[in-house]
């Protein structure tokens, strides 16, 4: 890392606030973008941060600290990574902007869209960049998604979109990991991996936003209250007939599905989220697909489209982040706004499923 930072003084220097495991993550992809290095650690035990270095082999000129104040102060810092649990995030993330630090926030971004409001405000006012960490909109394999779906002869008219994110929480996890404590995250599996959902549906409708959001009444609960699982569904009335159903759970087998059938075609993806392999990332497309005589099988198979990736998908985050920093810094320009835009958008979409919810169900209007 030492000599990375020599071969490219003008690399982003991030500062990670928090040792979460996503954490190690990002460290990692920090290490491997080539215009951005990690310059400290801070967690509120020292003794935390010092081992989060040691686990991870971070070079001994990594700063380590002992409260997040102490790394925002730190005027060497450019940019933040910000890991922690989601109510601190308006406080210290309101704070890093003011601290002129570019922020990359990890998701779902707040309890709901007036806290993120305020932060994505003080991000304006201190002209910082704002992003969120949903890495799997940085893979190569994505914008190739978008490419197909949006040709007309290919795919055409996006009727229905179905994503799931599920994960099998095991009995400690369940009991006390923070995404089910409802003083620190307090909307569980929604905001954990139904952020991943909801932000699929908008991508592939180009952030285009819903009319109606209505949660169905398979919500499960934990003995606070936290969401543990859920389904919903989203439509786009009257003059868009495009159907979204989403299904989110921390008591499934892993799944990380998003389908999407059009007028013309059809794609699969089961691994959207998190690529199967870090090096290539593939899914399924289907173009004027129909039976063949008497129904006894088709005339076209789905066929397999494979895309190949230089670097991890989390590096490629952090490189487009750091990207929008240094054009900051270097030429003046403004943060690039599609990223707030697109976490407020998911934020509120979030923010509608949960009202529902909270409704028994019911739909919400957007």
């Amino acid at each position: 890392m030492e000599k990375k930072m020599a071969e490219n003084p003008a690399a982003i220097r991030f500062g990670i606030t928090g040792c979460a495991d996503i954490a190690r993550k990002v460290a990692r992809a920090i290490k491997l973008a080539p215009n951005a290095t990690l310059y400290a650690i801070a967690s509120r035990s020292i003794d935390k941060a010092r081992k989060f270095a040691a686990d991870g082999g971070l070079s001994g000129a990594v700063k380590i600290y002992g409260s997040y104040d102490q790394l925002l102060d730190d005027p060497c810092v450019d940019a933040v990574y910000m890991p922690l649990p989601t109510s601190l995030h308006l406080h210290w993330a309101v704070l890093a902007a003011r601290k002129k630090k570019h922020l990359l926030l990890e998701k779902p971004t707040a309890l709901d869209v007036s806290e993120l409001d305020q932060i994505l405000e003080a991000c304006e006012s201190n002209g910082v960049q704002f992003m969120d960490g949903s890495m799997w909109l940085h893979h190569p394999r994505t914008a190739k998604l978008k490419d197909l779906i949006s040709d007309p002869k290919l795919f055409g008219q996006i009727d229905i979109i179905r994503s799931t994110s599920t994960m099998p929480g095991t009995q400690d996890f369940l009991e006390s990991n923070i995404r089910v404590n409802p003083n620190l995250d307090a909307l569980g599996a929604l905001g954990d991996i139904g952020w991943y959902c909801i932000g699929a549906i908008l991508w592939a409708k180009d952030y285009k936003l819903p009319t109606v959001v209505n949660a169905l009444p398979d919500v499960l609960k934990n003995s606070a209250g936290v969401i543990l699982s859920c389904s919903a569904s989203i439509h786009w009335e009257p003059a868009d007939k495009t159907v979204a159903t989403i299904h989110f759970s921390f008591l499934s087998h892993s799944s990380m599905d998003l389908a999407m059938t059009g007028s013309n075609g059809s794609m699969h993806c089961n691994d959207y989220i998190i690529p199967c392999q870090e090096n290539s990332a593939s899914f399924d497309f289907t173009s004027g697909a129909t039976f063949v005589e008497l129904h006894i099988g088709w005339n076209a198979k789905p066929g397999e489209v494979t895309v190949i990736s230089e670097l991890p998908q989390e590096a490629l985050m952090v490189q487009e982040f750091a990207r929008n920093a240094e054009d900051i810094r270097k030429f003046g320009k403004r943060p690039d706004s599609k990223w707030p835009e697109s976490s407020r958008k998911t934020q509120l979409v979030l923010d509608a499923v949960k009202k529902s919810i909270d409704l028994g169900c019911k739909p919400v209007k957007l």
